[in-house]
């Protein structure tokens, strides 16, 4: 028999994520490459020592990189030094290098909720009866707070962002395995982020999704487009995680989990080429 490639699969099974087990999609996917690939489980503080071992390292559900910034770096810069292939792969331009890309879409004109990082900046921004102010190194709500306008001025400014609280009427993501669209799944109740149902989305819906996945230009990898239906009826970027983006397997049916899982390895094969 063949060697079968072999893929570390980095995961924090351990994190409590606000309405998410990250450990039974890990635990789920895992049992299901296994079929066509040896692989080996390990935390995301383990990856940097390990990964060498491997034909790949496969970044999961591995938690906020705002719990270990500085390890990550390190990460990042032997897989890079070493040539070790890492999926996602590290050229992502979205949440893997931060939130700068807010601003650069902001700045580019596309539909996205709009974003500052500077005082001196806050005109470019509608009115809002509040303001979001997050960590542009943020994640899962971590250091997210609200102000008035009349606030903003004094707030510290380091490495933040700001933008207009919308009052959206639901959330919607969409998941995408290389360029290709796999589901989408939409958040009805505004207060409840992660109590997801099935959406059938339209075809504006997807040419605004697909749009951001060209604007990354990754080859390979799992990527989350988060979007928020604005008062006028268009969509607004919120994020787009390319990362470690949890897929919300436990909302969606066997058919759509199966296809998921086929699209992945045979992303993971065309990775390791």
């Amino acid at each position: 028999m063949p060697d079968r490639p072999s893929l570390l699969y980095v995961t924090d099974l351990a994190y409590q994520a606000r309405g998410r087990r990250y450990c039974d999609e890990d635990i789920l996917l895992t049992s299901r490459l296994r079929s066509e690939f040896d692989l080996a489980l390990c935390h995301p503080l383990d990856a940097r020592a390990l990964m060498t071992g491997f034909d790949a390292v496969v970044v999961r559900n591995s938690g906020p990189v705002l719990h270990y910034r500085d390890e990550y770096a390190r990460f990042r810069e032997q897989a890079l030094a070493d040539g070790v292939r890492v999926y996602n792969p590290l050229t992502g331009r979205a949440d893997m290098a931060g939130k700068q890309y807010l601003l650069d879409l902001t700045e580019a004109g596309h539909p996205v909720i709009p974003t500052v990082d500077r005082p001196g900046d806050l005109d470019r921004l509608p009115d809002s009866a509040a303001y979001a102010v997050k960590p542009k190194a943020g994640a899962d709500s971590i250091g997210l707070a609200f102000h008035p306008r009349a606030e903003l001025a004094g707030i510290d400014w380091t490495d933040v962002l700001v933008q207009p609280r919308i009052d959206f009427r639901y959330e919607v993501s969409f998941y995408f395995v290389d360029d290709a669209f796999q589901y989408a799944l939409y958040a009805p109740d505004p207060h409840r982020r992660w109590v997801l149902e099935s959406y059938r989305p339209s075809e504006a819906d997807l040419a605004f999704a697909r749009r951001f996945v060209a604007w990354n230009t990754l080859d390979h990898g799992i990527q989350r487009v988060d979007a928020c239906r604005a008062p006028d009826g268009g969509l607004l970027l919120v994020e787009l995680e390319d990362l470690n983006p949890y897929l919300s397997l436990d909302r969606v049916d066997d058919a759509t989990t199966d296809r998921l899982v086929r699209a992945m390895a045979d992303s993971l094969h065309r990775f390791l080429g």
